[in-house]
């Protein structure tokens, strides 16, 4: 049998070290994922109730980009509301919901910031994820957590979520007068699309 000399040994070694070493630091590396959310496609739909009926308004996405980390789930960006394109479909209505409630002019932007996502959609499948994050709207920042059904299709990740704005509760003015009563809390659903880079 033939020996094999310790110089030889030693070369394989170090090359089976090496792709060992290569290996694992491929593993390791960190796998991004960039979302940019597209104003045009995104719907944001809101209710409030009152003692008579309920109300349907929308916002206007201005933009939307998020990275996060598919290993370690890690997130960053934000995505932008402008609290002015609040609307309901009565100008007297909306008009005092900008000024009174939203104060659009001193708080232009509700911002959702997002720090993590757990769970993972694959290329061709509808999966649900959670993101956790920060919203910050009139001048304050509240912890959120959603719970988002998510689908990628060739590059394209279309979301949908729904969460409730306990809008009296964090700080905003209660729009109720004497002959009218409204909700304390609007819900807010989200359709969104973005693209995958």
């Amino acid at each position: 049998m033939r020996k094999t000399s310790p110089t030889l040994r030693c070369a394989l070694a170090v090359a089976v070290l090496t792709l060992l070493a290569a290996s694992a630091g491929a593993q390791s590396l960190p796998t991004k994922m960039t979302l940019r959310f597209d104003p045009a496609t995104t719907k944001i739909n809101w209710t409030l109730k009152d003692i008579l009926h309920t109300v349907h308004g929308t916002f206007q996405l201005k933009s939307g980009l998020i990275v996060f980390d598919e290993d370690t789930g890690t997130a960053d960006g934000e995505i932008i509301v402008e609290t002015a394109s609040a609307e309901s479909g009565n100008n007297a209505r909306d008009e005092r919901m900008r000024k009174d409630v939203l104060e659009s002019t001193k708080y232009p932007e509700a911002i959702f910031h997002p720090e993590k996502v757990t769970g993972v959609v694959h290329d061709g499948q509808t999966q649900t994820v959670t993101v956790e994050g920060t919203f910050t709207i009139h001048g304050a920042d509240h912890p959120l957590f959603l719970q988002v059904e998510a689908s990628l299709n060739a590059g394209k990740l279309m979301a949908k979520t729904d969460f409730v704005v306990p809008y009296v509760a964090w700080g905003m003015k209660d729009p109720s007068t004497l002959m009218l009563r409204v909700g304390k809390d609007v819900r807010v659903s989200v359709d969104a699309q973005a693209t995958v880079q």
